[in-house]
Protein backbone atom coordinates (compact mmCIF):
# COMPACT_ATOMS: atom_id res chain seq x y z
CA UNK A 1 0.00 0.00 0.00
CA UNK A 2 1.40 3.40 -0.94
CA UNK A 3 2.14 6.00 1.71
CA UNK A 4 0.04 9.18 1.92
CA UNK A 5 1.02 12.33 0.06
CA UNK A 6 1.27 15.56 2.04
CA UNK A 7 0.09 18.70 0.25
CA UNK A 8 0.97 21.95 1.98
CA UNK A 9 -1.47 24.71 1.14
CA UNK A 10 -3.93 22.09 -0.04
CA UNK A 11 -6.91 24.33 0.71
CA UNK A 12 -5.70 27.13 -1.57
CA UNK A 13 -6.79 27.74 -5.15
CA UNK A 14 -4.28 25.39 -6.76
CA UNK A 15 -4.54 22.87 -3.95
CA UNK A 16 -8.32 22.61 -4.27
CA UNK A 17 -7.85 21.60 -7.90
CA UNK A 18 -4.86 19.28 -7.35
CA UNK A 19 -5.97 17.25 -4.33
CA UNK A 20 -9.01 15.70 -6.13
CA UNK A 21 -6.71 14.56 -8.95
CA UNK A 22 -4.41 12.82 -6.48
CA UNK A 23 -7.41 11.18 -4.85
CA UNK A 24 -8.77 10.09 -8.23
CA UNK A 25 -5.44 8.38 -8.87
CA UNK A 26 -5.95 6.37 -5.68
CA UNK A 27 -3.60 8.25 -3.37
CA UNK A 28 -4.35 9.03 0.24
CA UNK A 29 -3.76 12.72 0.84
CA UNK A 30 -2.87 14.79 3.86
CA UNK A 31 -3.40 18.54 3.78
CA UNK A 32 -1.41 20.98 5.90
CA UNK A 33 -2.94 24.45 6.24
CA UNK A 34 -3.16 27.22 8.81
CA UNK A 35 -6.85 26.45 9.31
CA UNK A 36 -7.48 22.74 8.96
CA UNK A 37 -10.74 21.58 7.38
CA UNK A 38 -12.64 18.50 8.50
CA UNK A 39 -11.31 15.18 7.27
CA UNK A 40 -12.93 13.66 4.19
CA UNK A 41 -12.77 10.30 2.41
CA UNK A 42 -9.09 9.59 1.83
CA UNK A 43 -8.09 13.05 3.06
CA UNK A 44 -6.73 13.99 6.48
CA UNK A 45 -6.29 17.62 7.47
CA UNK A 46 -3.56 18.96 9.74
CA UNK A 47 -3.19 22.42 11.19
CA UNK A 48 0.25 23.94 10.71
CA UNK A 49 2.28 26.78 9.30
CA UNK A 50 5.35 26.22 7.14
CA UNK A 51 6.71 29.72 7.79
CA UNK A 52 6.49 29.24 11.56
CA UNK A 53 7.51 25.60 11.25
CA UNK A 54 4.55 24.36 13.26
CA UNK A 55 2.58 21.14 12.76
CA UNK A 56 5.08 19.62 10.36
CA UNK A 57 6.25 16.60 12.34
CA UNK A 58 2.77 15.18 12.87
CA UNK A 59 1.68 15.81 9.28
CA UNK A 60 4.84 14.20 7.88
CA UNK A 61 4.74 11.04 9.97
CA UNK A 62 4.75 8.13 7.52
CA UNK A 63 4.87 10.40 4.43
CA UNK A 64 7.34 9.85 1.57
CA UNK A 65 6.08 12.46 -0.95
CA UNK A 66 5.42 16.15 -0.28
CA UNK A 67 3.85 18.64 -2.68
CA UNK A 68 4.63 22.13 -1.41
CA UNK A 69 1.99 24.62 -2.56
CA UNK A 70 1.76 26.84 0.53
CA UNK A 71 2.97 30.35 -0.21
CA UNK A 72 2.33 34.02 0.21
CA UNK A 73 3.70 37.48 -0.28
CA UNK A 74 6.39 36.91 2.35
CA UNK A 75 8.31 34.05 3.86
CA UNK A 76 8.36 31.47 1.07
CA UNK A 77 12.12 31.04 1.45
CA UNK A 78 11.78 30.48 5.20
CA UNK A 79 8.91 28.05 4.66
CA UNK A 80 10.99 26.02 2.20
CA UNK A 81 13.91 25.77 4.62
CA UNK A 82 11.61 24.73 7.47
CA UNK A 83 9.95 22.11 5.31
CA UNK A 84 13.27 20.73 4.09
CA UNK A 85 14.54 20.34 7.66
CA UNK A 86 11.34 18.57 8.72
CA UNK A 87 11.27 16.27 5.69
CA UNK A 88 14.86 15.21 6.29
CA UNK A 89 13.92 14.10 9.80
CA UNK A 90 10.81 12.32 8.50
CA UNK A 91 12.64 10.36 5.77
CA UNK A 92 10.72 11.90 2.84
CA UNK A 93 11.82 10.61 -0.57
CA UNK A 94 10.36 13.17 -2.99
CA UNK A 95 9.84 16.92 -2.64
CA UNK A 96 7.80 18.81 -5.26
CA UNK A 97 7.75 22.61 -5.37
CA UNK A 98 5.64 25.02 -7.38
CA UNK A 99 7.64 28.11 -8.28
CA UNK A 100 7.20 31.05 -10.64
CA UNK A 101 8.51 31.62 -14.16
CA UNK A 102 11.39 34.08 -14.03
CA UNK A 103 12.24 33.30 -10.41
CA UNK A 104 15.96 33.89 -10.92
CA UNK A 105 15.64 36.78 -13.37
CA UNK A 106 13.31 39.38 -11.89
CA UNK A 107 14.66 42.02 -9.45
CA UNK A 108 11.59 41.74 -7.22
CA UNK A 109 11.48 40.37 -3.69
CA UNK A 110 8.75 37.83 -4.41
CA UNK A 111 10.71 36.28 -7.28
CA UNK A 112 13.90 36.23 -5.19
CA UNK A 113 12.06 34.37 -2.43
CA UNK A 114 10.90 31.78 -4.94
CA UNK A 115 14.45 31.35 -6.24
CA UNK A 116 15.68 30.85 -2.67
CA UNK A 117 12.96 28.24 -2.09
CA UNK A 118 14.12 26.42 -5.22
CA UNK A 119 17.69 26.40 -3.93
CA UNK A 120 16.55 25.00 -0.58
CA UNK A 121 14.90 22.07 -2.35
CA UNK A 122 17.79 21.50 -4.75
CA UNK A 123 20.34 21.51 -1.90
CA UNK A 124 18.20 19.43 0.46
CA UNK A 125 19.77 16.07 -0.31
CA UNK A 126 16.24 14.76 -0.96
CA UNK A 127 15.16 13.89 -4.53
CA UNK A 128 13.16 16.83 -5.81
CA UNK A 129 11.06 18.28 -8.60
CA UNK A 130 10.50 22.00 -9.30
CA UNK A 131 7.85 23.33 -11.66
CA UNK A 132 7.89 27.01 -12.54
CA UNK A 133 4.45 28.28 -13.49
CA UNK A 134 3.29 31.52 -15.13
CA UNK A 135 0.72 33.73 -13.40
CA UNK A 136 -2.70 32.15 -13.13
CA UNK A 137 -5.64 33.76 -14.89
CA UNK A 138 -7.20 34.10 -11.45
CA UNK A 139 -4.18 35.99 -10.09
CA UNK A 140 -4.03 38.36 -13.04
CA UNK A 141 -7.74 39.19 -12.89
CA UNK A 142 -7.66 41.50 -9.82
CA UNK A 143 -4.78 43.48 -11.32
CA UNK A 144 -6.60 43.79 -14.65
CA UNK A 145 -9.74 44.99 -12.88
CA UNK A 146 -7.76 47.74 -11.14
CA UNK A 147 -6.05 48.83 -14.36
CA UNK A 148 -9.39 48.89 -16.16
CA UNK A 149 -10.86 51.11 -13.48
CA UNK A 150 -7.87 53.46 -13.62
CA UNK A 151 -7.79 53.27 -17.43
CA UNK A 152 -4.03 52.76 -17.55
CA UNK A 153 -1.76 50.02 -18.93
CA UNK A 154 1.97 49.72 -18.20
CA UNK A 155 3.97 49.63 -21.43
CA UNK A 156 6.10 46.60 -22.18
CA UNK A 157 4.47 44.53 -19.47
CA UNK A 158 3.59 41.09 -20.83
CA UNK A 159 2.02 38.03 -19.26
CA UNK A 160 1.40 34.44 -20.34
CA UNK A 161 -1.43 33.60 -17.96
CA UNK A 162 -2.47 30.01 -17.51
CA UNK A 163 -5.57 28.22 -16.24
CA UNK A 164 -5.52 26.61 -12.80
CA UNK A 165 -6.83 23.28 -14.16
CA UNK A 166 -3.81 22.87 -16.41
CA UNK A 167 -1.47 23.67 -13.53
CA UNK A 168 -3.20 21.17 -11.24
CA UNK A 169 -3.00 18.41 -13.86
CA UNK A 170 0.74 18.92 -14.30
CA UNK A 171 1.38 19.07 -10.56
CA UNK A 172 -0.54 15.85 -9.99
CA UNK A 173 1.42 14.15 -12.76
CA UNK A 174 4.75 15.25 -11.26
CA UNK A 175 3.72 14.32 -7.73
CA UNK A 176 2.75 10.80 -8.77
CA UNK A 177 5.90 10.40 -10.84
CA UNK A 178 9.59 10.06 -10.07
CA UNK A 179 11.76 13.01 -8.98
CA UNK A 180 12.71 14.99 -12.10
CA UNK A 181 14.66 18.06 -10.93
CA UNK A 182 13.80 21.30 -12.70
CA UNK A 183 11.19 20.46 -15.34
CA UNK A 184 10.02 22.59 -18.27
CA UNK A 185 8.16 25.75 -17.29
CA UNK A 186 4.38 25.75 -17.61
CA UNK A 187 2.64 28.75 -19.18
CA UNK A 188 -0.54 29.70 -20.95
CA UNK A 189 -0.98 29.44 -24.72
CA UNK A 190 -0.45 33.17 -25.37
CA UNK A 191 2.00 35.93 -24.46
CA UNK A 192 0.02 39.17 -24.27
CA UNK A 193 0.60 42.81 -23.47
CA UNK A 194 -1.20 43.81 -20.30
CA UNK A 195 -3.10 46.42 -22.34
CA UNK A 196 -4.61 43.58 -24.39
CA UNK A 197 -5.62 41.77 -21.20
CA UNK A 198 -7.42 44.90 -20.02
CA UNK A 199 -9.11 45.48 -23.39
CA UNK A 200 -10.34 41.89 -23.44
CA UNK A 201 -11.69 42.30 -19.90
CA UNK A 202 -13.53 45.46 -20.92
CA UNK A 203 -14.87 43.84 -24.08
CA UNK A 204 -16.22 40.89 -22.07
CA UNK A 205 -18.28 43.44 -20.16
CA UNK A 206 -19.48 45.19 -23.27
CA UNK A 207 -17.44 48.36 -22.95
CA UNK A 208 -14.56 50.06 -24.71
CA UNK A 209 -12.15 52.32 -22.87
CA UNK A 210 -9.12 54.25 -23.99
CA UNK A 211 -6.07 53.26 -21.94
CA UNK A 212 -3.29 55.62 -21.00
CA UNK A 213 0.17 54.02 -21.39
CA UNK A 214 2.36 54.06 -18.28
CA UNK A 215 6.11 53.46 -18.19
CA UNK A 216 7.48 51.27 -15.39
CA UNK A 217 10.73 52.91 -14.22
CA UNK A 218 14.03 51.47 -13.04
CA UNK A 219 15.42 47.95 -13.03
CA UNK A 220 12.00 46.38 -12.65
CA UNK A 221 10.71 48.14 -15.75
CA UNK A 222 13.77 47.12 -17.75
CA UNK A 223 13.36 43.49 -16.66
CA UNK A 224 9.70 43.39 -17.66
CA UNK A 225 10.41 45.03 -21.02
CA UNK A 226 13.16 42.47 -21.61
CA UNK A 227 10.70 39.67 -20.90
CA UNK A 228 12.61 38.32 -17.91
CA UNK A 229 9.27 37.27 -16.39
CA UNK A 230 8.41 35.11 -19.41
CA UNK A 231 9.13 31.45 -20.15
CA UNK A 232 11.53 30.49 -22.91
CA UNK A 233 10.98 28.34 -25.98
CA UNK A 234 11.25 25.12 -23.97
CA UNK A 235 8.12 25.89 -21.96
CA UNK A 236 4.99 23.76 -22.15
CA UNK A 237 2.07 25.98 -23.18
CA UNK A 238 -1.35 24.61 -22.31
CA UNK A 239 -4.81 25.44 -21.07
CA UNK A 240 -7.41 28.07 -21.79
CA UNK A 241 -6.65 31.47 -23.28
CA UNK A 242 -7.36 34.68 -21.38
CA UNK A 243 -10.43 35.36 -23.52
CA UNK A 244 -11.75 31.85 -22.91
CA UNK A 245 -11.21 32.29 -19.17
CA UNK A 246 -13.11 35.59 -19.21
CA UNK A 247 -15.92 33.93 -21.16
CA UNK A 248 -16.19 31.18 -18.55
CA UNK A 249 -16.30 33.75 -15.75
CA UNK A 250 -18.97 35.74 -17.55
CA UNK A 251 -21.07 32.60 -18.11
CA UNK A 252 -20.87 31.64 -14.42
CA UNK A 253 -21.81 35.12 -13.21
CA UNK A 254 -24.63 35.54 -15.76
Amino acid sequence: MSTPILVTGGTGNIGRHTVPLLRAAGSEVRILSRNADADAAGIRSFEGDTVKGTGLAEALDGVETVLHLAGGAKGDDIAARNLVAATRRAGVRHLILISVVGADGMPIGYFRMKAAAERAFAESGIPWTVLRVAQLHDFALPMVKVLSGMRIAPRGLRFETVGVDAVAERLAELTLGAPAGRVADLAGPEVQEVADLVRAFDAARGRTRRLMPLRIPGAVGRAYRAGDNLADETAVRVGTTWVEFLGERTAVSA
